[in-house]
């Protein structure tokens, strides 16, 4: 599933092509993805300039004058800028039409969604997807202090605790395991028996993984592809994530696989305590 990196990898190459531009037309292959697409979305965004793109956590946000729309790619959605008459492929549900450009999401097992947030419904914070959310990672107030008074009172394990999504947001499945794995944390330890010395560690660690990962495309395991069609390659230098029974990197100990809440994790075990 495409985490923070790749949806963040994805906005910045939007938004040059989407910035201040306006939509001349929307065109909706299927009634929707995981949720109904909006009823009325053709007559909602055609006219209308966006505004600028953001970022909420998973979700990829345009925003409008007189509303929001939210984007999530699922477990295989990728979004791409194309010359609008550009035939569509089978898995092509959605274009966003910008004059002779297109941005059309494609998603092969359609758990992706697009869903329309009118200024009227009060603030886009208070959207029922987004509410819950906890802090960015890459901002200033996510830092050791904060992830420390957070876990005080949480006895699930750390990685559990990442996952969650309402302390921090983005850091999914594989950010969570490398940065684990930077910040020397196994990840089955209790999040309240964590020091605050550890959180700091683990702090920058995520910071420094996320960072990374973008600046290296994302990582691409099956279906993810950038705005203009290029793989990730963050994987290619991943420590611990899908590397069982391979040497640690700084060890040379095999690394280990556990399974969490449905989820695999991986860690050394001798370099994480």
């Amino acid at each position: 599933m495409p985490e923070l990196p790749e949806v963040e990898v994805t906005r910045q190459g939007l938004d040059p092509h989407l910035y201040g531009q306006i939509v001349t037309g929307v065109v909706m292959r299927r009634a929707g993805l995981r949720w109904p697409f909006p009823e009325q979305l053709p007559s909602l965004l055609s006219g209308r300039r966006i505004l600028s793109t953001g970022r909420r956590g998973k979700y990829l946000l345009l925003h409008f004058e007189h509303g929001t729309l939210l984007i999530h790619l699922g477990m295989s959605g990728h979004l791409r800028i194309l010359p609008a008459d550009q035939p569509a492929a089978k898995h092509d549900h959605l274009d966003i039409v910008v004059g002779t450009q297109a941005l059309r999401m494609t998603d092969p097992r359609r758990f992706g969604a697009v869903l329309w947030h009118d200024n009227n419904e009060g603030p886009l914070e208070q959207h029922v997807l987004l509410r819950g959310l906890g802090v960015e990672p890459l901002q200033a107030d996510f830092n050791g202090q904060f992830l420390y008074q957070q876990s005080r009172k949480r006895s699930a394990a750390i990685k559990q605790v990442l996952l969650a999504g309402d302390i921090v947001v983005g850091v999914g499945n594989i950010y969570a395991s490398e940065s684990l794995f930077k910040a020397r944390i196994r990840p089955e330890t209790a999040a309240q028996r964590i020091s605050l010395q550890r959180y700091q560690l683990l702090a920058h660690a995520i910071k420094e993984t996320l960072e990374r990962a973008i600046t290296q495309g994302g990582s691409t395991l099956k279906d993810f592809v950038g705005v203009d069609g290029q793989s990730g390659y963050f994987q290619q230098s991943y420590f611990v994530y899908d590397r069982a029974g391979q040497p640690c990197r700084l060890c040379e100990r095999p690394i280990r696989q556990i399974r969490q809440g449905q989820r695999s994790s991986f860690y050394c075990a001798h370099c994480q305590k």
